[in-house]
């Protein structure tokens, strides 16, 4: 995926293509669980000893904010989770908060953790490349993962982990309102979208989030291990493409 295709102007973006080329995905139905609950139960602290628990404080009942602005400090606050404990910061996300294009992965790693910001590692350097070849901006975009706070070791987050911080993003995805959900990886499907097949059978297949059309593919991190996958992953980029009226263009 080579990022020599020359970016457009956000102000010069294509309409989107007709419904009848990329069929919208009926919505996804909402889940009865509430995405925070006023009295979390205790969750291992996985550092702890034999019974060890850490007691997570109390989360709001409500995101009822009207910003990203005004989420961010409620989530660089948060300590539902263990993850509280061993983070050194809490990655929020960013990119345009009106983007019409939005990317989730699953986790921090740990240039993440260290910076504060999402994909900026090795497998961020690629997926800068996978953006610009699809025609926009890292900044035209928004980047953000299933669990704001780095898992020890990298490891996948927990379901409870997950369901801790969940309710931030899907926040992020009501306030941004984008167009098109690329999501990068397995973890990422499964606990946004309660899928559970692998990214291998799941990737290249529109599916959707509330009226949000999603498009599931591979995680950069998988792409810098499996070199083959990229094939794939650029034929579910393209379809995304055509969304937004661009066709990829190799360079003279």
């Amino acid at each position: 995926m080579s990022g020599g295709a020359r970016p457009l102007p956000a102000a010069s973006r294509p309409q989107a293509a007709p419904s009848r080329e990329i069929p919208r995905p009926a919505p996804a139905p909402h889940s009865a669980r509430p995405a925070f609950s006023a009295s979390p139960r205790p969750i291992p602290h996985p550092n702890a000893g034999s019974g060890g628990q850490v007691q997570i404080a109390p989360a709001p009942v409500s995101l009822d904010v009207g910003s990203l602005d005004e989420l961010r400090p409620i989530a660089l606050g948060c300590r539902r989770c263990p993850l509280a404990e061993t983070r050194h910061n809490v990655v929020f996300g960013e990119g345009d908060p009106h983007a019409k294009l939005m990317f989730i992965g699953e986790g921090p790693g740990y240039d993440e953790d260290m910076q504060g910001r999402p994909f900026v590692g090795k497998a961020g350097q690629l997926l800068n490349k996978m953006i610009a070849a699809m025609q926009f901006q890292r900044e035209e975009v928004y980047i953000a993962n299933v669990v704001k706070c780095r898992p020890p070791g990298n490891r996948v987050p927990t379901p409870d982990e997950a369901v801790a911080c969940i309710g931030y993003l899907k926040k992020q995805i009501e306030l941004i309102r984008p167009e098109v959900i690329v999501l990068l990886g397995a973890t990422a499907v499964n606990f946004l979208l309660g899928k559970r097949e692998g990214i291998t059978r799941l990737r290249g297949k529109w599916l959707g989030f509330n009226g949000i059309p999603v498009m599931p593919t591979f995680h950069p991190a998988y792409l810098l291990r499996q070199e083959s996958a990229k094939r794939d992953a650029w034929a579910d980029l393209q379809q995304v493409m055509k969304v937004f009226g661009k066709v990829y263009q190799r360079p003279h």
